[in-house]
C-alpha cells in the first residue's frame, strides 16, 4: 500500500523557517520524481519544488532562493527546507510521487505564516 506521510507544518512568524518532511512507502521511491505542491485557500494547487529520479530540481519562481528540496533514497524521504517565510506561503503543502504510470499524493500538512 502506497503511503506518503507529511510532517513539519505549523505556525511560523514571517521571516521564519520550517522543514517539511515526507516519508514514503509502498513503491520504488528512487524511480519517482518527488515533489512538494501547495494549495492556498481559494487557489489552485501549485508546484513548489520537484526532485527528479535522476537528480534534477525545479522550483516555483516565488520560492527560489528561499526553499530547498532534498531527497534520501536510502530512507525513502523527501524534505522541503523553507526559509524567509512570507504570509503568502501560507497553504496546505502536499507531498507527491510521480512516475510515467503512477501519481500519488499525501494528505498534506498546513503551513501558516503569520505574526
Amino acid at each position: 500500500q502506497v503511503q506518503l506521510v507529511e510532517s513539519g507544518g505549523g505556525l511560523v512568524q514571517p521571516g521564519g523557517s520550517l522543514r517539511l518532511s515526507c516519508a514514503a512507502s509502498g513503491f520504488t521511491f528512487s524511480s519517482y520524481t518527488m515533489s512538494w505542491y501547495r494549495q492556498a485557500a481559494g487557489k489552485e494547487r501549485e508546484l513548489v519544488a520537484a526532485f527528479s529520479s535522476i537528480g534534477f530540481t525545479r522550483y516555483l519562481d516565488s520560492v527560489k532562493g528561499r526553499c530547498t528540496i532534498s531527497r534520501d533514497n536510502a530512507k525513502n524521504t523527501v524534505a522541503l527546507q523553507m526559509n524567509s517565510l512570507k504570509p503568502e506561503d501560507t497553504a496546505v503543502y502536499y507531498c507527491n510521487a510521480r512516475s510515467l504510470s503512477a501519481n500519488y499524493w499525501g494528505k498534506g500538512t498546513l503551513v501558516t505564516v503569520s505574526s
